[in-house]
């Protein structure tokens, strides 16, 4: 059905009707009840710090009782939030905030923890340049280039053997 066809039929519904369809969606699909609990209690902030405990506990797990939790360092996690929120119509800076923070946690781990795997790095790589893309496509760089520079500077700290990349990033708006 093209949306056309969809707004013909939806024109031929009554008002009850057009209700109990949307109830009825709501009921049935998850994403759906999702969007409209969003729409109707945007608590941006609580969406934020869930998202962050998750991105950390990435990186720094909260041991459960009698085992140990290896960190599992999965940037997917993060990406998955950030098309949900995306999707959801969250405040640009706070999508770009959820970018920014899974580099630097992940910079905080790497900084106390020998990484070996070349994946981790690229990885992060990639998540940089997705993070500064998005603040230029939504015009909100210069509230985030003290920050972009400052995840730059550590990468030259910790000797990260992809900075080229990161540079070639940075350099078009560097000072």
């Amino acid at each position: 059905m093209s949306k056309r066809d969809l707004k013909k039929y939806l024109l031929e519904l009554n008002k009850e009707q057009l209700e109990e369809q949307i109830i009825e969606l709501y009921e049935k699909f998850s994403p759906v009840k999702v969007y409209y609990d969003f729409v109707f209690n945007p608590n941006e902030d609580k969406l934020l710090q869930e998202c962050k405990f998750k991105i950390s506990n990435e990186y720094f797990p909260i041991k459960k009782t009698g085992r140990k939790s290896k960190p599992k360092m999965r940037r997917s996690v993060a990406q998955k939030y950030i098309k949900h929120f995306m999707l959801l119509g969250v405040d640009p800076f706070v999508i770009a905030e959820i970018m920014f923070y899974n580099i630097e946690i992940a910079q905080t781990f790497s900084a106390q923890n020998l990484i070996k795997q070349e994946l981790f790095y690229k990885s992060m790589g990639n998540s940089f340049e997705q993070a500064v893309h998005f603040c230029i496509i939504n015009g909100i760089l210069s509230e985030f280039k003290k920050r972009i520079l400052a995840i730059y500077n550590e990468i030259l700290v910790q000797k990260w053997k992809n900075h080229a990349q990161f540079n070639a990033i940075i350099e078009p708006f560097e000072d």
